[in-house]
């Protein structure tokens, strides 16, 4: 089984860029983006549970690694940078670091990774508990209640706290061409509370790793400084830095491949 996709030529020889989306988006999302560096063949995937892939299920990231795996191979893709927003970087870097955690699996032809505000992971087991519950109230509603409902309030989360009203409002409209139910079971796959933290992997990996987020995101700021990776800010935006600001993260992207 493969996930869903679009693929966009370019150049011969030049990696392709691979886009990883967050939690209830989907691969066009990173189009904005992606079209500014049109010399780059691109692959827009939506991940499991999300978008053409809403039917596509994983049990935990393991699942969701040999889904992209068996993606990238279905088009010959053997030289690309993974380039992932908050989930789609959390798996991003999973992904890098597979045989670190556990897995066999070593990722071949990635040239490396560069994730938009998303987390390594949590270092205790007490942070662990309490996201797990969140997470698990979180699934509970995406289940049961009407996704436009829950959805307004997934996006007075303290971390998109960014956001006007009217973006919350637009977001979710957006967000609610979802499955509750496939949402609710991805959610749960790829908690952070399940997440290892990868902050030792990242360090050992033999990959380049670099770190975007929005000058305002202050909570992901902090995290990308602590990781000491190769940080690079983009101005006038907040967590979701790619939809408030595409040029900026594509300038950001550009300097990364020294294009």
């Amino acid at each position: 089984m493969i996930l869903h996709a679009v693929a966009k030529a370019g150049e011969a020889g030049l990696p392709w860029l691979v886009f990883l989306h967050g939690f209830s988006g989907r691969g066009e999302e990173w189009t904005a983006v992606g079209e500014r560096l049109s010399r780059h063949p691109r692959l827009y995937i939506d991940l499991p549970g999300h978008g053409g892939s809403s039917t596509v299920y994983a049990r935990d990231f393991n699942e969701v690694c040999s889904l992209l795996h068996a993606t990238l191979i279905s088009y010959n893709i053997l030289n690309y940078w993974l380039v992932g927003y908050s989930l789609g970087g959390r798996i991003a870097m999973y992904y890098g670091c597979q045989n670190l955690v556990g897995c066999c699996q070593n990722p071949v032809g990635l040239k490396g990774v560069v994730v938009e505000g998303g987390h390594p992971g949590l270092t205790s087991a007490a942070a662990r508990e309490i996201r797990w519950l969140s997470d698990a109230r979180w699934a509970q509603r995406f289940r049961h209640e009407p996704l436009a409902d829950v959805f307004n309030d997934w996006y007075r989360q303290p971390v998109f706290a960014g956001l006007s009203a009217e973006q919350r409002r637009e977001l979710a409209a957006i967000r609610c061409d979802n499955s509750g139910e496939s949402l609710a079971a991805i959610l749960e796959a790829t908690s952070l509370a399940v997440q290892p933290d990868l902050r030792p992997a990242l360090r050992r990996g033999n990959f380049p790793f670099y770190y975007l987020c929005g000058e305002h995101d202050h909570k992901f700021r902090a995290l990308g400084a602590e990781l000491a990776a190769f940080c690079l800010l983009i101005n006038d935006a907040g967590h979701n830095a790619h939809r408030e600001n595409p040029g900026g993260t594509a300038a950001c992207l550009a300097h990364i491949l020294r294009y």
